[in-house]
């Protein structure tokens, strides 16, 4: 007995390493980008180092969760592990945006493995009655690795090279191979199965499609344009035709019998709607803070922690009210509050407080931390081990293409809102320009440079956008709430002799 606790301890122990070096990535890389993109370059590009990663992310999460399910999950998972760690090295070599952006779609590919089968892992070898505070605490882990990110980010940027904040994975990747390697061992067996590779050659091009639609409308080209009609049309005629294929093959990449569950697909239309607006915050807070109240990236770093903090708060506050309340229950409440910090977010301008912008981070942070368990759980709720490596990549799955959507829309908002604000605060823009580009807003030594009356309306001009993205933002959160009554009054049943024991 204590031989087998001390294997579940292990593996438990290779699974949270490796959901706080992927999770960490997302949060240690968005406190450094105001520095990245100030050496080198491509502040118009900088939003597709974030993108390239979530489109692998996307396109691996479905097929390495059905390659789990086939063939098992210490395999895959391990595999991403590995594929993370090599992308992580060569992130940390890039000489450029357009670099350092293939190089973290790298990066995604080994992601799209992790969090999704480390899920079903730990539902594979927990019981029932454990699963709910285990999902809190690994929600916990994934709050947790937020605030290290922003942390070791500022860190490394300021005092060492941003090129670190690549290099620290390679330490944590390798002991959690070395933890899964040695302590975890399956005894499911696995049926033969088929990759639905056009499924997901299909949903990962009209997804491409969609996002570059959007990153050079309006801006490379005109909305009405023959190009960006194109890519429009592509978007819509790969998506249809996606659809097309998975009502046809065997095993498909998402099975859409799952979402004749009402459960089920309430779920991951949450975590889609929750992934377009929450990913804002971790993307341009830190912008907002490097940009409007000026300072170093350890400025912009440390005041992401408040919000994942509450992250931490609201994934155990999720994980420990499943087994107490329905679902919908739950979810309402996070819904409310994630409705609220966003709102708050979209008030705020170049002379908020520092306290009043913490105070709204931390709301809307419980808001979206609630959900991480909650939907996880009830997307496998009453489904056979078997379906469960493929419902939990959708978890996942869905809530990252909300992330890319939400930051090519959102991201595409914000853009025409600033040079709109720039043209109209500043007729004169065009000649500080040719000076020294809108960089400057990232560089301290920079922005020394300016006057302080052009400053002034370029920090004010760069607050107004982002203020106004998160108030776009409730769209997403609103349709959310629709969502989330029709999840019904499902709750998650544990056994009476279980509760009984508990």
């Amino acid at each position: 007995m204590t031989g087998k606790e001390n294997h579940k301890k292990g593996v438990i122990a290779g699974l949270m390493l490796g959901i706080l070096m992927s999770a960490m990535d997302n949060t240690i890389v968005a406190t450094a980008m105001g520095t990245i993109v100030s050496e080198l370059g491509g502040l118009e590009q900088f939003i597709w180092v974030t993108s390239a990663y979530m489109i692998a992310s996307v396109a691996a999460m479905p097929v390495f969760g059905k390659l789990s399910d086939m063939y098992g999950r210490k395999l895959f998972f391990m595999t991403g592990l590995g594929l993370f760690i090599i992308g992580s090295i060569l992130c940390g070599t890039a000489q450029n945006m357009p670099q350092l952006s293939f190089y973290r779609a790298i990066q995604g590919i080994g992601g799209g493995a992790l969090m999704p089968i480390a899920f079903t892992i730990i539902f594979d070898i927990l019981p029932l009655e454990e699963r709910g505070k285990m999902t809190g605490l690994f929600g916990a882990v994934f709050g947790l690795s937020s605030i290290f990110g922003p942390l070791l980010g500022a860190y490394f940027t300021d005092y060492v090279n941003w090129r670190w904040i690549f290099y620290v994975n390679i330490p944590l990747g390798i002991l959690s191979l070395f933890l899964m390697y040695r302590y975890y061992f399956e005894s499911l067996e696995h049926r033969e199965q088929k990759i639905d590779w056009w499924g997901a050659f299909l949903l990962v091009s009209s997804i491409v499609s969609l996002m570059f639609a959007l990153e050079f409308g309006g801006k490379e080209w005109p909305w009405d344009s023959a190009p960006i009609i194109s890519l429009f049309t592509a978007f819509t005629i790969l998506f249809a035709l996606f659809i097309w294929v998975e009502t046809k093959v065997s095993d498909p990449i998402v099975n859409l019998q799952l979402f004749k569950n009402r459960l089920f697909a309430a779920s991951q239309a949450i975590g889609f709607l929750y992934g377009t607006a929450f990913i804002l915050t971790t993307i341009y807070i830190p912008i907002f803070v490097q940009g409007v109240f000026g300072g170093s990236a350890t400025n912009a770093g440390l005041i992401l922690m408040p919000m994942m903090l509450g992250v931490v708060t609201g994934s155990q506050i999720g994980g420990r009210s499943a087994a107490k309340f329905p679902y919908r229950t739950i979810m309402f409440g996070s819904g409310l509050l994630l409705l609220l910090g966003m709102f708050l977010l979209g008030m705020i301008s170049a002379t908020t407080p520092r306290l009043v912008l913490t105070i709204y981070m931390i709301i809307a942070g419980i808001g979206v931390g609630v959900s991480f368990p909650v939907l996880t759980m009830s997307s496998v709720h009453g489904l056979e081990m078997r379906q469960r490596g493929a419902a939990n990549s959708a978890v996942t799955f869905f809530r990252m293409v909300g992330m890319t959507i939400g930051i090519s829309i959102y991201g595409t908002i914000q853009n025409h809102i600033l040079l709109d604000r720039l043209q109209k605060a500043l007729p004169k823009f065009g000649e500080f320009n040719q000076i020294g580009d809108t960089r400057a807003l990232l560089q301290p030594e920079a922005r020394a440079k300016i006057p302080p009356q052009v400053l002034e309306m370029l920090t004010g001009a760069l607050a107004d956008s982002i203020a106004k993205v998160f108030m776009w933002s409730l769209v997403s959160i609103i349709l959310s709430l629709v969502f989330i009554f029709w999840m019904g009054n499902v709750k998650m049943q544990v056994p009476q002799v279980l509760k009984k024991t508990g």
